[in-house]
C-alpha cells in the first residue's frame, strides 16, 4: 500500500529551525501532481491542518498559528515536498504528518515527532 516517507523530525531549541520532508519516491503516483498537507497533532488534541500545497505549487494557504514561520514548498523533480519550519516555539512540538489526497483517497505519512526544548 502507498505510504507517504516524512524524514526531518527530531529535537530542536527554541527560536530554532526544522526542515521536514515528505516523499512517496514516485511508488503508485507521482506525488507531485497532486496537493499536499501537513498536519500535526498533540496527545488529546485533534489533527490539526497547518499548510497546503497545490500540484502546481502556486497556492499556498497556512494556519494562523504557523504564518509567517513556516514554509511549505515542492520540488517536483524530486517528487518531494518540505516544510521549512523557523522559530520553533515549545507549543509547535508534535507529532507531524504530511498528506495528499489522490482519487478521494487520502494517503498518510506515518508521522514524525518534533520536540522543542532547550
Amino acid at each position: 500500500q502507498v505510504q507517504l516517507v516524512e524524514s526531518g523530525g527530531g529535537v530542536v531549541q527554541p527560536g530554532k529551525s526544522l526542515t521536514r520532508s515528505c516523499t512517496n519516491d514516485g511508488f503508485g503516483f507521482t506525488l507531485s501532481f497532486y496537493p499536499l498537507s501537513w498536519y500535526r497533532q498533540v496527545p488529546g488534541k485533534e489533527r490539526e491542518l497547518l499548510a497546503t500545497i497545490a500540484s502546481g505549487g502556486g497556492v499556498r494557504n497556512y494556519a494562523e498559528s504557523v504564518k509567517g514561520r513556516f514554509t511549505v514548498s515542492r520540488d517536483k523533480a524530486k517528487n518531494t515536498v518540505y516544510l521549512q519550519m523557523n522559530d520553533l516555539r515549545p507549543n509547535d512540538a508534535a507529532v507531524y504528518y504530511c498528506k495528499t489526497r489522490r482519487n478521494y483517497i487520502d494517503y498518510w505519512g506515518r508521522g514524525t515527532q518534533v520536540t522543542v526544548s532547550s
